[in-house]
């Protein structure tokens, strides 16, 4: 009875059309279906297309528009012409269980008037065994090179390498590869880390050796840290600023890659682990110090826009095999415009190397950097850090330290102890003048890099025409003269001036070459 009265019901026709009624439920049961499929199909295809539109984004348009426009030209300086003579260092071995074995370091310039015939090696080898490189800097930016002093020119460590992109940044490396140039990112190829990334060494397939840095996330400062860096240094070529081969950009992952530096950092030769192989000689500081002046000045004077680096430190300052400078880690670096004397800025840096004036208002430009070397300088020459916090309390503060002990002339006394060869008085006070007038408090008193380069490169003490306006500023200067009586410092004639409101802050150094 019941399933006669469901077929009647079923069999009725309907106002639709004049249907029956299971004809219309049909029909509505597969109009549902074919909606559902409909949909499904949509959502397919608008995931498809997001999906190329991201990873047409990542690959060809994550490059900053800024970094794109930036244009730099090349000034030509002749002080970029000129090289330092040759100077033969002494690195005395301490690792060795037998008597002090000396190590050295022959650094020399070819003698060839045919540039292609320049030939050049320098290694770390024992007694008199010595080869011949020849020194001198590099530097190119866009269209505008220099002939680099090196001779022949050095091939490409991109050569071999699949031609992907090369816009902006260098060499466009894929996540695959530089997974597979690390062991897939392996610890034991860890070479640094810090705040925002860590750094791991690498090789190509082509066989060429690569630091990479990989961001450990690409939000908040890691990332403005890594288009910084990108920016700073990408457009830009010295032979004493390490060199940007590429960077990644895949996903969420931020990579740039480097050539390797393996002989360390300054910090390392002075302080750490590099230690163990013996004293970095004076010489070889002095070289080091030079580079990173050569390279500074590249950036604020030879460029435009002019890169500040803000970082500058010891750590920061790595050492190829010849023992040159190459200035890395540009994760903080501002660009400066000719029309702009200063950026207000957050205050980042190094606690010890930052300038007072930035740490006190932010107000930022390239002579922030000069205070940093000029504490590098302090470093270097006397072998403390900037701040230790382990020594009596008025020598915590290194800058302040020596300014007490040459107001009090005992400037002989400063030099790093582990030094088993001191510098000649001559060679010691110029450091220490370029020093202090690096770290002079007022900022507009700090020399520029250019003469910086010039006062470490000078046989003779370049700033006469300085002496006649410094004597007028100084209300009071001892001669020097009499420090030779009570320290016996030689035949180099020097003035220290002071400020009688803080006789620790405006010491300065005048060296008389006569």
């Amino acid at each position: 009875m019941s399933s006669d009265s469901l077929n009647a019901q079923l069999s009725k026709k309907t106002s639709f059309l004049g249907l029956k009624l299971w004809v219309v439920i049909g029909l509505g049961v597969g109009a549902f279906i074919v909606l559902i499929l409909c949909i499904l199909s949509v959502w397919v295809m608008c995931r498809r297309k997001s999906r190329s539109t991201l990873d047409k984004k990542y690959s060809l348009c994550q490059i900053p528009n800024v970094s794109k426009d930036i244009k730099v030209d090349r000034v030509v300086d002749q002080n970029y012409l000129d090289h330092p003579e040759p100077v033969y260092l002494s690195v005395h071995d301490k690792s060795s269980d037998k008597n002090s074995e000396k190590m050295s370091v022959h650094l020399g310039r070819s003698k060839s008037s045919d540039v292609d015939n320049i030939s050049q090696c320098s290694s770390m080898y024992h007694h008199e065994r010595a080869c011949s490189s020849q020194s001198g800097e590099e530097g190119s930016s866009g269209n505008a090179r220099k002939q680099s002093s090196y001779g022949l020119p050095m091939a490409s460590p991109l050569v071999g390498l699949p031609e992907i992109s090369h816009l902006g940044w260098g060499h466009w490396f894929t996540l695959r590869d530089l997974e597979i140039a690390t062991n897939r990112f392996s610890a034991e190829n860890v070479i640094g880390e810090g705040g925002y990334g860590v750094v791991y060494r690498g090789k190509l397939v082509n066989g060429t050796e690569v630091a990479v840095k990989r961001l450990l996330n690409n939000l908040g400062q890691a990332e403005k840290e890594f288009r910084a860096e990108a920016e700073a240094i990408g457009h830009v070529r010295h032979k004493n600023l390490v060199r940007l081969l590429g960077y990644c950009i895949e996903g969420v992952h931020r990579m740039l890659v480097y050539e390797y530096v393996n002989n360390g950092n300054l910090e390392q030769w002075l302080h750490g682990a590099m230690r163990q192989y013996g004293t970095l000689t004076w010489e070889a500081r002095m070289k080091v110090l030079l580079g990173t002046a050569k390279a500074l000045s590249y950036l604020h004077e030879a460029i435009e826009p002019k890169v500040v680096h803000r970082d500058i430190k010891s750590s920061n300052i790595l050492i190829d095999d010849e023992f040159n400078a190459k200035v890395s880690d540009f994760g903080l670096a501002k660009l400066l415009g000719s029309g702009e004397s200063h950026i207000t800025t957050r205050v980042m840096g190094t606690f010890g190397y930052v300038a007072p004036e930035y740490a006190n208002s932010g107000l930022l430009n390239e002579k922030s950097d000069i205070y940093s070397f000029g504490v590098l300088l302090l470093e270097s020459v006397t072998g403390r850090d900037p701040v230790d916090y382990a020594r009596p309390a008025n020598e915590v503060n290194l800058v302040e330290w020596l300014k007490m002990m040459v107001g009090n002339r005992r400037a002989e006394e400063v030099v790093d102890p582990n030094l088993d060869v001191k510098p000649s008085t001559r060679a010691l006070k110029r450091a220490l003048l370029v020093a202090l007038r690096c770290v002079d408090p007022d900022s507009e008193k700090r020399p520029r890099m250019t003469q910086v380069v010039r006062m470490l490169e000078a046989d003779e003490f370049p700033y006469r025409e300085d002496r006649r306006s410094r004597r007028s500023r100084t209300s009071s200067s001892m001669d020097i003269e009499s420090m030779k009586d009570s320290s016996g410092l030689g035949d180099v004639d020097s003035n220290v001036g002071q400020q009688s409101s803080d006789k620790q802050t405006s010491e300065a150094i005048v060296i008389r070459t006569d």
